[in-house]
């Protein structure tokens, strides 16, 4: 896996200061996505265990709140692969930081069993997320009073709530 870029304090793609992975690689290719450059899957630089020494440091400031994952996709079926063993590095390291992703999947359509992105990491990567902002942007939709994320069509899923419930629980927190 390549990443376009690393936030270390990023107050843009979720609750709090953030750190933020931009993770390379995506095949959807909205129209005016707002990094189009992460289309190619070998953008940047290669995700060693460096990288992840260095986020994981990045990570460690008490007013961290969590860790955000975009792209590019990280729902790619490569990314996939790659994020998980380290998602599941940050939640062991950090059990009391969420972890966000945006993906332009929907969580239905795509992520679940015979979806078009779904493969043998998808479930315990999305085990280990705690918000996931789903759907592709659609410029007809843009919106720019809504909390994190850029168009009408995107929802804030509460991904603990949802696998408690069964059903898809929309996130509302206002910390």
């Amino acid at each position: 896996m390549h990443y376009g870029e690393i936030k270390k304090r990023d107050i843009a793609n979720g609750i709090g200061v953030r750190v933020s992975l931009f993770v390379s690689g995506c095949t959807r290719h909205c129209k005016n996505c707002f990094n189009p450059e992460t289309w190619d899957f070998a953008y940047g630089k290669p995700f060693t265990a460096e990288t992840e020494t260095e986020i994981l440091a990045a990570l460690s400031p008490d007013f961290i709140n969590g860790l955000t994952v975009l792209g590019g996709e990280p729902f790619e079926p490569e990314n996939q692969r790659a994020l998980l063993p380290f998602l599941k590095r940050v939640r062991a390291e950090y059990p009391g930081k969420d972890i966000w992703c945006y993906t332009g999947c929907t969580l239905e359509a795509d992520l679940t069993p015979g979806g078009t992105k779904h493969c043998e990491a998808t479930a315990p990567l999305l085990g280990l997320i705690d918000v996931l902002v789903d759907g592709a942007f659609v410029e007809s939709l843009k919106d720019i009073t809504l909390r994190f994320r850029g168009s009408a069509n995107q929802r804030l899923i509460d991904l603990p709530a949802t696998r408690r419930t069964g059903e898809i629980v929309l996130w509302d927190k206002m910390k």
